[in-house]
């Protein structure tokens, strides 16, 4: 496994790394610990020393899994859970300093741990980002030894530069990849020169970049990629990255085409890695084998700066004037 530095964290950790919003089961499913264990187990096996979690993944069952992980494992793993998405309604007012301290200390409780390595605001409204108060809060927890270090998940490239004026803010976890290119311009640029780590969330687009699904593919009724697709639950770029299903079908075709002998998923991985601003990748996974299957693409060879026009000029000419503006 190769290893990057997390921006001025200074944690050196897996470029592929493993994000555990699905871990218990598939999306929809209740949380299954027995799965947890086995995913999380085959995770580090295999090098992946980051996991990203968050106090809503399976209403805290995903932050117990992760803290037996760590009671069981002898290596330094680094983990990182999200805060503020519990708060009903989830609205600016809804945020204030206790609350926060409130969640932070439920994440302790519910690991089992006594210090957080990263804590992240769990994708706030944007009024959020232009609080002051709600940043210092964490410096507080710093000191307290309750946390190691503070960073942002967002939905928005704006929320994200706004969040890295703060020096307290050592990362930010952002959607990025085939489908969503945005971040790769002004925000990768601002995250390099303050040395900000950038975490990438939502690398195969729910799953439509795997190339496994087609207009024919239909989904739970708990699954957020049937219930979700207009934002009716949360921003709906968080659903196949905001990309009408039909159209993203469309373009898979046309990436699979484009690049005959590479899985698609292998290949929106690579893509990814090609930057290197990017500290690392975090997808999902509901079973052992799919944490496999991820890793490989650590092991390919960069792609060609033919390769990557041929993805820049698909997305310029089939996605981007569906999403570009919006996030």
């Amino acid at each position: 496994m190769n290893h990057r530095t997390l921006g001025k964290t200074s944690f050196e950790i897996s470029e592929i790394s493993l994000g555990t919003w699905q871990v218990g089961g598939k999306w929809g499913d209740p949380f299954d610990h027995n799965n947890a264990d086995k995913i999380l187990n085959t995770a580090i096996d295999n090098g992946i020393n980051f996991i990203d979690t968050a106090d809503v993944y399976g209403d805290g069952e995903s932050e117990k899994a992760v803290g037996r992980l760590i009671r069981n494992r002898s290596e330094r793993i680094y983990i990182a859970t999200k805060c503020g998405r519990r708060l009903k309604p989830h609205i600016n007012e809804s945020y204030t300093p206790q609350a926060l301290r409130g969640f932070v200390e439920d994440s302790l409780r519910n690991m089992n741990l006594e210090k957080i390595d990263l804590i992240q605001l769990h994708c706030p409204p944007t009024e959020v980002y232009y609080r002051p108060e709600i940043f210092e809060e964490f410096d507080k927890l710093i000191t307290e030894g309750k946390i190691l270090k503070l960073g942002v998940s967002v939905e928005k490239v704006e929320e994200a530069l706004k969040a890295i004026e703060y020096p307290n803010v050592d990362t930010v976890q952002i959607i990025f990849n085939m489908f969503r290119q945005r971040p790769s311009a002004l925000f990768f640029e601002q995250a390099k020169k303050k040395n900000v780590g950038v975490i990438v969330r939502v690398p195969l687009a729910s799953g439509l970049l795997t190339g496994k699904f087609n207009k024919q593919t239909t989904f739970s009724k708990d699954d957020h990629r049937n219930f979700n697709r207009q934002g009716a639950s949360f921003d709906k770029g968080e659903t196949f990255s905001g990309v009408d299903y039909d159209t993203g079908i469309e373009t898979v075709t046309l990436l699979e085409q484009a690049f005959p002998n590479i899985p698609l998923s292998y290949l929106a991985l690579r893509w990814i890695l090609m930057f290197h601003e990017i500290s690392c990748i975090i997808p999902g996974a509901s079973k052992p084998e799919q944490v496999i299957s991820n890793i490989q693409a650590s092991h390919l060879p960069s792609l060609t700066e033919e390769d990557m026009n041929k993805i820049k000029d698909i997305y310029e000419h089939h996605i981007k004037s569906f999403v570009h503006h919006i996030w």
